[in-house]
């Protein structure tokens, strides 16, 4: 426990988490607003009736980026090497000094990703379902027992998606490349989806909403 209570304060530590958290909260925040305004407007219109079933969820697809940053930044930070002034060392260094088993040193960042990131996922979640029910009112549909798998799917898939940013971290030991790929695949183009058209398991690895 006392391994895991230090990874959580290294992480609260960091500024990039923070970053992380910013992004991860606000930026389906701000997409569903924008996307609740365009849908009342339609139904001001009379193009639309009420909301799709799907809004909320979809824009919670864009703060999985917080999640990213968070599962690399994790791990990329132990590595970072320090100024000269600092002593040119790295944390990972002192890191496994203090707990010199690296399984337990590795379950205890795991854990404390793990639970940031089912913590981040529900405040995003909270958020962007909150904004939609602000601006669309009494246009969006009511949430019932069938939201419920639906919000615990999303935490998941937020805290798998950090978990995969950090076991690829894990094995770079840098955090440009695993960023530049999970966002990429997430945002650009899904290597993923792609990878579908050549096998039906690729239907279980980390892809972008389609």
């Amino acid at each position: 426990m006392r391994a895991l209570a230090a990874e959580a304060s290294k992480l609260a530590s960091l500024p990039a988490v923070w970053i992380a958290t910013a992004a991860g909260v606000l930026v389906p925040g701000v997409v569903a607003a924008i996307t609740a305004s365009s849908t009342r407007g339609a139904i001001a219109r009379g193009a639309a009736t009420v909301a799709g079933a799907d809004t909320g969820y979809q824009e919670l697809a864009f703060g999985v980026v917080g999640a990213i940053i968070l599962g690399v930044v994790a791990i990329s930070s132990e590595h970072f090497t320090e100024s000269a002034e600092s002593g040119g060392g790295r944390q990972i260094t002192t890191s496994l000094t203090a707990v010199p088993s690296r399984l337990r040193f590795l379950l205890a960042k795991v854990a404390a990703v793990a639970i940031t990131g089912a913590v981040l996922a529900i405040i995003a979640s909270g958020t962007t379902m909150g904004v939609i029910h602000v601006v669309l009112g009494e246009y969006t549909p009511a949430m019932g027992a069938d939201d419920v798998p639906r919000l615990a799917g999303v935490v998941c898939y937020w805290v798998h998606t950090a978990l995969l940013a950090s076991g690829i971290t894990v094995l770079t030991r840098h955090g440009v490349v695993p960023l530049a790929v999970l966002i990429a695949n997430t945002s650009v183009v899904s290597v993923t989806y792609l990878l579908t058209k050549i096998t039906p398991l690729a239907n279980y690895l980390m892809s972008r909403g389609r």
